[in-house]
């Protein structure tokens, strides 16, 4: 499974992102997805997930700014981001092989890819 994210930059604080990710050798279509990000100091996070039939999970830190979604034409997951804080800086993953229970934990996920990084100044 590879899993190549893109998308992330700079941005001010306020701003939007649209971030990607392309599966190769992977079906998205009913399988969960993940977005995950981490920093040097606070370790891996959740952002978001979406579980086989479609339904998104988001992190109580979200606040309604960011939307998970995916084309299963493309193989592609998204995590559109708006209203950025300087807080969400991080590296940005997006993750598949569910093992199953908290679709949210950093560790129910087999694969990730490298990562995109966002900065918000």
């Amino acid at each position: 499974v590879q899993l190549v994210e893109s998308g992330g930059g700079s941005v001010q604080a306020g701003g939007s992102l649209r971030l990607s990710c392309a599966a190769t050798t992977y079906t998205t279509n009913g399988h969960c997805m993940a977005w995950f990000r981490q920093t040097p100091g606070n370790g891996r996070e959740a952002v978001a997930a979406l579980d086989s039939d479609g339904i998104a999970d988001y992190a109580g830190f979200v606040n309604h700014r960011f939307t998970i979604s995916r084309d299963n034409a493309k193989n592609t997951l998204y995590l559109q981001m708006n209203s950025l804080k300087p807080e969400d800086t991080a590296m940005y993953y997006c993750a598949v092989g569910f093992f199953g229970g908290n679709l949210l934990s950093p560790t129910a996920w087999r694969y990730k890819g490298q990562g995109t990084q966002v900065t918000v100044s």
